[in-house]
């Protein structure tokens, strides 16, 4: 029985899921210097729309690891699952791009990440909105 999820999905979820809830330990706990941050790191606003992220960037590893887990148990749930954390990882990456588009700051290391988060999404949303359910 084939899986239900794409094995190249699945590690791609998983590295996602816990790059998300790495950013937000590390944010949460000031472990990097704000030179390696994003500029105007430390402009209230910035901090701000900084943690404008936190609840989608959760809710993209929630249902993330909730569609690994339903996918390891061969739960239907797994496609529906995994459709609401692609969407919202692809909705996350482009919010972050549109913000940095509008400020003119095209430093790579935040363009790259964003960029890979709107991209990455995108063949596996196709992928699972047209596959054939299982009879």
């Amino acid at each position: 029985m084939p899986p239900i999820l794409p094995r190249s999905l699945t590690a791609l979820m998983v590295a996602t899921d816990l790059a998300f809830i790495a950013y937000w330990l590390v944010t949460a706990l000031h472990l990097l210097p704000p030179e390696l941050l994003y500029n105007d790191y430390n402009d209230p606003w910035m901090v701000d729309w900084n943690w404008s992220f936190l609840p989608i960037d959760l809710l993209v590893s929630l249902t993330g690891f909730a569609a690994l887990l339903a996918a390891r148990r061969r739960s239907p749930a797994s496609t529906q699952l995994a459709l609401v954390s692609l969407t919202l990882t692809s909705a996350s990456g482009l919010m972050a791009l549109s913000f940095w588009t509008l400020r003119h700051d095209l430093d790579p290391a935040w363009w790259l990440p964003n960029l890979f988060l709107l991209l990455y999404p995108l063949p596996f949303l196709r992928r699972l909105l047209t596959a054939r359910p299982a009879p």
